[in-house]
């Protein structure tokens, strides 16, 4: 297919040329093992501290606190089991919300098994949490509380800063799933008072495969994996070195990204032209999520009286690629649970759609999106008894 419109950036991104550049010598001439002794190996474990250096740049952190992992996936489960079980004498209630990542959500079920004790805090209708319901819900035996920075889906922002707050005042952890954050929004880890925070390469331009959690240095965690000595013993087996590399570059675009308010700038103006657009041109149309606290890139519409998976299919036919949720959920039949908890019926939640731009998305591809997914639009329409109905 000729010139695709990619607009699928929060289930994954391109990796950008710089990132390329950076990884291929590490694929190619500098293979050595970075935990032997002899210089070859050891000048590339230097680059590796490099790139440790520039992921803590981009969160406010020490570096020391940054620990490489294969993703966002090891990253959350290392933090949450991570905790649990090393605290479990202290406690095993654990707070979450209820439109989290599966990465978060499945680890907390999963502890459910093990004798843990989970609360799943409610959202309201675009998606933020309640302050007083977490309040209320923190327990003597809380050990964690884990909230996501920025959904996926919605693209909702947390107010992260204020549960950083009233779980110090506690003495209890807070991790935050921060994925769709890194790269789009600017983090202070230690003004936010987090103590433990995921991010995933692949999410900000770098590469698969590769990601790091924050562990601030007073968090005591067990690790998940045992073998070598790798990552100061918090997490065992051989580097990943190009991915390493990648993700430190990544880090480094982002920051340049993050300076730069027209590159921001443009982004939000092309995502607010393509919901301005829409919503002039097909009716009966929802917006979810916050409409101000939202991740600038994302735009999540249920379109009623269709099934969003029609219409992916149609603007695959046209080389439009969005998606109806997180990829991560992409084979389930089952509507988005974020969609559900805002309290949007079945049947709504449905006919999701969520578009995801980045840095490298034109404008042209916005105006060549307007203009044909309404007419997708009618024609579904068109064949669906739902519609029909109500026109009647």
């Amino acid at each position: 297919m000729n010139n695709p419109i990619y607009l699928d950036n929060n289930a994954t991104t391109k990796v950008a040329p710089e990132v390329l550049d950076e990884m291929l010598p590490f694929l190619k001439e500098e293979y050595a093992n970075p935990s032997s002794i002899y210089s070859f190996a050891q000048s590339i474990k230097k680059n590796i501290e490099q790139a440790r250096e520039k992921v803590a740049q981009l969160l406010n952190a020490d570096s020391s606190d940054i620990v490489f992992t294969s993703g966002g996936t090891e990253s959350d489960n290392l933090a949450i089991k991570g905790i649990a079980y090393a605290n479990r004498e202290k406690g095993k209630h654990i707070i979450t919300s209820s439109i989290e990542h599966h990465a978060v959500l499945n680890t907390c079920k999963y502890l459910l098994k093990q004798g843990f004790d989970v609360t799943f805090l409610p959202v309201d209708k675009y998606g933020i949490i309640d302050l007083k319901e977490l309040k209320k819900s923190i327990r003597k035996d809380t050990i964690l509380v884990s909230i996501m920075f920025a959904n996926n889906e919605i693209g909702t922002i947390e107010p992260i800063e204020e549960i950083g707050k009233i779980v110090k005042e506690k003495g209890i952890y807070f991790h935050t799933d921060a994925v769709q954050a890194a790269g789009k929004i600017k983090i202070n880890v230690k003004k936010l008072n987090i103590d433990l925070l995921s991010i995933s390469a692949h999410k900000f331009h770098g590469p698969k495969g590769v990601g790091a959690l924050y562990v601030k240095k007073s968090v005591n965690f067990d690790n998940l994996l045992h073998g070598g000595h790798q990552e100061k013993g918090k997490r065992a087996g051989t580097e990943n070195v190009a991915g390493i590399l990648g993700l430190g570059k990544a880090c480094e675009l982002a920051i340049d990204y993050l300076n730069d308010q027209k590159q921001q700038q443009k982004i939000k103006m092309l995502r607010d032209k393509l919901e301005k657009g829409i919503l002039e041109k097909i009716p009966e149309i929802i917006i979810n999520g916050h409409p101000e606290k939202r991740i600038d890139n994302t735009l999540n519409i249920c379109i009623k009286y269709i099934e969003g998976e029609s219409i992916l299919i149609n603007l695959d036919l046209e080389g439009i690629y969005a998606s109806s949720g997180s990829a991560c959920t992409s084979g389930s039949l089952e509507p988005s649970h974020v969609l559900l908890a805002l309290g949007l019926p079945h049947e709504i939640a449905h006919g999701s759609l969520r578009f995801s731009l980045s840095k490298y998305t034109e404008e042209k591809e916005i105006e060549k999106v307007l203009e044909i997914l309404p007419e997708i639009v009618q024609k579904l329409r068109n064949l669906s008894p739902l519609w029909k109905e109500k026109k009647i």
